[in-house]
């Protein structure tokens, strides 16, 4: 890989530490690590080499593709250094669980509760477990892939007769 030299002295040492497949994408470090090591590996990062933010904290379905099905993203920055590190965690099947990150990186509660809200993640030990983004009583999570998709096309001069005899009309 063609790292920062301090950038690659973390990736070896999460590598050493956690057993962290590292990689790169566009010039960019990566790791790939295991769910029940996330929380180790989160404390490490702050508290060995000095990241001190989550930037972000996303997933990616793989639908339909079950091993892995999903991978939690993790972006770590350390803004003193100017070095950002992507983590990455697979989770197999249609329920994924992941450990919450909050007791190491406190802003990772809005971000998780939108995992478990978008995606169906299950994020244990953590503090306020509940939808963010969706009503309470929606049912789903909209960004699984297998959510079925809903949509209205778009009317335009050309197609206006066509759509409007579709249309959903109020009943008297």
């Amino acid at each position: 890989m063609q790292l920062d030299s301090e950038l690659n002295a973390v990736v070896t040492d999460l590598e050493t530490a956690f057993g962290a497949k590292p990689g790169e994408f566009r010039g960019q470090a990566r790791v790939m690590v295991a769910p029940e090591r996330i929380v180790e590996v989160a404390r490490t990062l702050r508290d060995k080499h000095g990241f001190e933010m989550l930037a972000a904290l996303s997933a990616v379905d793989y639908w339909p593709q079950r091993e892995p099905r999903f991978h939690a993203v993790y972006e770590f920055k350390a803004i003193a250094k100017k070095v950002r590190l992507e983590v990455r965690v697979p989770l197999n099947g249609d329920e994924p669980e992941l450990d919450s990150i909050t007791s190491v990186y406190p802003n990772a509660n809005w971000h998780e509760r939108e995992l478990w809200d978008m995606f169906g993640m299950k994020i244990g030990n953590h503090p306020d477990l509940r939808r963010i983004l969706m009503p309470e009583d929606w049912v789903g999570h909209p960004l699984r892939k297998d959510y079925p998709l809903g949509y209205e096309e778009v009317q335009f001069s050309f197609n206006f007769e066509d759509i409007d005899k579709r249309k959903p009309r109020p009943k008297d």
